[in-house]
């Protein structure tokens, strides 16, 4: 099971970004894909995650971004709009073959895999 981020980059507060998580080694459709950040100074945090029940999304990040997927690629996306300084940092995308309200109760090394970040800069 491989999974790799992409689309990482410096963003204007106010401004939209859509990251990509590309996988292989496992069918999309099999299995919840969920996203976690990890700010400078904090810890890494589940903020959304797609899968086989209803894509679920962190308070902080709910309205203002979307995660879709296209099985045919082997890929998910968030995408981010109205991106804020705290929204800043590494962000991971993971698999899982439980549900996501586990997925997002579990820290990320103790899902099935995960990739090695994509870095989001918010900054003017």
């Amino acid at each position: 099971m491989q999974l790799a981020e992409s689309g990482g980059g410096l963003v204007q507060p106010g401004g939209s970004l859509t990251l990509s998580c590309v996988v292989s080694g496992f069918r999309l459709e099999d299995y919840s894909i969920g996203w976690y950040r990890k700010a400078p100074g904090k810890e890494r945090e589940g903020i959304s995650c797609i899968g086989k029940t209803p894509t679920v999304y962190r308070d902080s990040v709910k309205g203002r971004f979307t995660v879709s997927r296209d099985a045919a690629k082997s890929a998910v996306y968030p995408r981010m709009d109205n991106l804020k300084p705290a929204d800043a940092g590494e962000y991971y995308c993971a698999t899982d073959f439980g549900p996501c309200t586990r997925v997002l109760r579990t820290p990320m090394e103790d899902l099935d895999a995960w990739g090695q970040g994509t870095l989001v800069t918010v900054s003017s």
